[in-house]
């Protein structure tokens, strides 16, 4: 399972980013597939998953309404992060899994994108 993170950077608040992850060793088919967001000083939080087991997309509250996750049905997924907040700062790393969100945010993580929100 090979994970590659892009499309950090810093914004402002408000504004947007999109990340991607590039995945390859694994199908989607197989696996449940996310966002893990590390902050420091906290536990890794998962924020979007994809389960593999109802192909749904489950996001945390602290996320909802605000970020976006696709993928285009391959390799590639998607995390489009709108009106951005400062306390959104953190590392995203792609996360791979078993069957269901609730193994994350343990699994495979790629090596993550650096995301800081300015106020």
């Amino acid at each position: 399972v090979q994970l590659v993170e892009s499309g950090g950077g810093s914004v402002q608040t408000g504004e947007s980013l999109r990340l991607s992850c590039a995945a390859s060793g694994f199908s989607f088919d197989d696996y449940t597939i996310g966002w893990v967001r590390e902050v420091p000083g906290k536990d890794p939080e998962w924020i979007s998953c994809l389960q593999s087991s109802d192909k749904n997309t489950y996001y945390a509250n602290s996320v909802k309404g605000r970020f976006t996750s696709t993928d285009d049905g391959a390799k590639t997924l998607y995390l489009q992060m709108n009106n951005l907040k400062p306390e959104d700062t953190g590392v995203y790393h792609c996360a791979a899994t078993g069957r269901y969100c609730a193994g994350l945010p343990g699994g495979y993580w790629g090596r993550g994108a650096r995301v800081t929100v300015s106020s």
